[in-house]
């Protein structure tokens, strides 16, 4: 039997609100009925600094004014969780999908998010990576979280997805509580390797973890991976 087949959709350096755009046509894609994909992998590296919230909030007008002046942007989103940052240096991976012909459930799905950033830290060198029953959804090295996820899925569609920090700038994430989670600590794949470990870096060890995980097929616009 074919593995289902996920369209493959590099976007590299691009403002966040780009993302959003392709992701919400996407959506609409795959709302309007059963298509030959599964849906589409979105991934990119966030152009600018930006802090988005959650369904659960995050971020009060005091503190979105705040964070503007310093220079970002303030998105409220659709996903599960709370406040988090993104911004150059950062893997945003948006995986849009119809997870009935993948065989998984919201639950499965978050469990596979996971899996991928916990196997695409053990292929860079960082073998203590774990994942971690909510609240503390994500992944981590200890007390330290290298990998956020926060989630929506609305009639078995998915959107958004996971930020894992390459070598993001880690004093933005100083400005607020990441995920509402007090007394943790964030980290970088640069900052646990001591070395510049870029986004490009770690795309092809992602998707080959990614198609592992999720036992299917991605599709480039001119080619079979």
């Amino acid at each position: 039997m074919p593995q289902p087949a996920v369209r493959l959709v590099r976007l590299r350096l691009v403002a966040y609100g780009e993302l959003l755009t392709l992701q919400e046509r996407w959506l609409q894609r795959l709302q309007a009925g059963p298509g030959t994909e599964a849906g589409a992998l979105l991934l990119c590296e966030p152009a600018g600094p930006v802090y988005t919230a959650g369904l659960r909030g995050g971020l009060t007008s005091e503190e979105t004014a705040r964070l503007r002046a310093l220079g970002a942007e303030v998105r409220a989103t659709g996903r599960g969780g709370l406040a988090t940052f993104h911004g150059p240096g950062q893997l945003l991976c948006h995986p849009v999908l119809d997870l009935r012909p993948l065989g998984l459930r919201l639950r499965t799905h978050v469990a596979a998010l996971e899996a991928c950033a916990v196997r695409l830290c053990e292929l860079q060198g960082l073998p203590g990576a774990r994942a971690r029953p909510p609240p503390y959804t994500g992944v981590w090295l200890g007390e330290r979280k290298i990998c956020a996820i926060g989630v929506r899925c609305g009639r078995h569609i998915t959107s958004h997805g996971l930020a894992l920090n390459c070598s993001t700038d880690l004093t933005w994430f100083e400005h607020i509580v990441p995920c509402g989670l007090v007394g943790t600590g964030v980290t970088s794949l640069s900052k646990e390797l001591q070395r510049h470990v870029t986004v490009d870096e770690v795309v092809p060890p992602f998707l080959e973890a990614f198609k592992e995980t999720y036992k299917c097929t991605l599709i480039t616009e001119n080619s079979l991976n």
